[in-house]
C-alpha cells in the first residue's frame, strides 16, 4: 500500500455515492475525485450556496462529471429523514459519512443533543439507517466510509452522559464523537457480517490535513488570534485536504477492504493511507458499541431493520 494515491481508484462507472460535507476540504476532494473515476455522486451539504460551488467546481475539475448538490443538515433529524426520503433510485454503492464539527463551544442540535455528539455520530448513524436498504440493494461492493479522527484517543462515550450536560470540554466533546463513529463502525460491521450481508462497514481518518474544521470553533466565538494562529499552524505543519483524503478514498474503492477496517496515513498524522491503523481498544468493546447502538436508535427514532 505504500504510496498509494487517486491515480489507484479503480473505475466507480456505474456506482452511486453519497459524500456527507462534500463542499469543502477532505469531502469535497474524496467527492472529486470519485466523480472523476466515473461515479455519480452526491454531494450532501448544509449550505446551499456552497454547495453548488463546490458541484460547479467539481464539474470544472473532471468535464462530464455526473454530480448533484442535495440539501442536508446533520444537526437536525428532519433534515435527515426528508434528504433520505428525496435521493433518488433505489441504489447507492457508497455512502461516505464525512461531515463534522470540531471542539465547538457548548452548542446544542435542532433536536437537542451536543452539538459534536450529534452532528459527528447521531446525524450519521440516522443517515445510513435510513439508507441502508439501497446499500444493500447494491449488494457486492457496496460500503459505509465513516471518517474518525485519531484524535478519539482523548476519550469514549460515556453512557451515562452522551450529551455532555456535566462539564462540557470541548476536545473532550469532539473525541468522544470520534469514538462513537468508531464504534457505531464496528457494531455495524458485526450485524451486517451476522446477517450475511455483503454491505462493508470501514472507517478512516485523515491525519492532520488543512481544513477549515480547525479554525470554525474559534471563529464561532470571535477569537480572531486564535483563528489566524491556526491558520498558520495548517499552513506550516498540515498536510494538503487532497492527502488526507486518500485513507477515505482507500476506505471507500481498494479491493482489499474487509468489515470494520481502519485506515490512516501511514506516518500518523501524514502520509499515504497504511491498512489497519492504531485504534484505542474501547472502540472495540462489544458492550459499548452495543450500548452506544441501542442509544443511538432511541435517541434519534431510527431503527434499523435486520433479516
Amino acid at each position: 500500500m505504500t504510496g498509494w494515491n487517486a491515480r489507484e481508484i479503480p473505475d466507480q462507472s456505474g456506482r452511486t455515492a453519497v459524500v456527507t460535507g462534500a463542499n469543502s476540504g477532505i469531502g469535497y476532494v474524496t467527492a472529486r475525485e470519485l466523480a472523476r473515476c466515473g461515479a455519480r455522486v452526491v454531494l450532501a451539504c448544509r449550505d446551499a450556496a456552497r454547495g453548488k460551488a463546490a458541484e460547479e467546481r467539481i464539474r470544472a475539475a473532471a468535464p462530464g462529471a455526473d454530480v448533484q448538490f442535495a440539501p442536508l443538515d446533520l444537526a437536525d433529524l428532519s433534515s435527515v429523514r426528508a434528504f433520505a426520503a428525496d435521493l433518488p433510485g433505489d441504489r447507492l454503492d457508497l455512502l461516505i459519512n464525512n461531515a463534522g464539527v470540531m471542539a465547538l463551544p457548548q452548542r446544542r442540535t435542532v433536536d437537542g443533543f451536543e452539538m459534536q455528539f450529534g452532528t459527528n455520530h447521531l446525524g450519521h448513524f440516522a443517515l445510513t439507517g435510513l439508507l441502508l436498504p439501497r446499500l444493500r440493494e447494491a449488494g457486492h461492493g457496496a460500503r459505509v466510509v465513516t471518517v474518525a479522527s485519531g484524535l478519539h484517543v482523548l476519550g469514549t462515550v460515556d453512557p451515562r452522559d452522551l450529551n455532555m450536560e456535566h462539564r462540557y470540554r470541548r476536545w473532550i466533546a469532539y473525541g468522544r464523537s470520534k469514538s462513537a463513529n468508531l464504534l457505531f463502525t464496528h457494531e455495524l460491521a458485526e450485524r451486517l457480517t451476522a446477517e450475511g450481508s455483503r454491505v462493508v462497514a470501514a472507517a478512516a481518518h485523515p491525519g492532520y490535513a488543512a481544513t477549515n474544521l480547525q479554525t470554525a470553533g474559534a471563529r464561532m466565538e470571535g477569537r480572531a488570534t486564535a483563528e489566524r494562529l491556526t491558520e498558520l499552524a495548517n499552513r506550516l505543519f498540515a498536510q494538503s485536504a487532497e492527502a488526507g483524503a486518500l485513507p477515505t478514498l482507500y476506505a471507500a474503492t481498494a479491493p482489499d477492504v474487509r468489515q470494520d477496517d481502519y485506515f490512516g496515513p501511514r506516518f500518523g498524522s501524514a502520509g499515504a493511507p497504511t491498512r489497519r491503523t492504531v485504534r484505542a481498544p474501547w472502540t472495540r468493546n462489544e458492550r459499548a458499541s452495543a450500548g452506544l447502538w441501542a442509544a443511538s436508535e432511541r435517541l434519534t427514532g431510527v431503527t434499523y431493520h435486520w433479516l
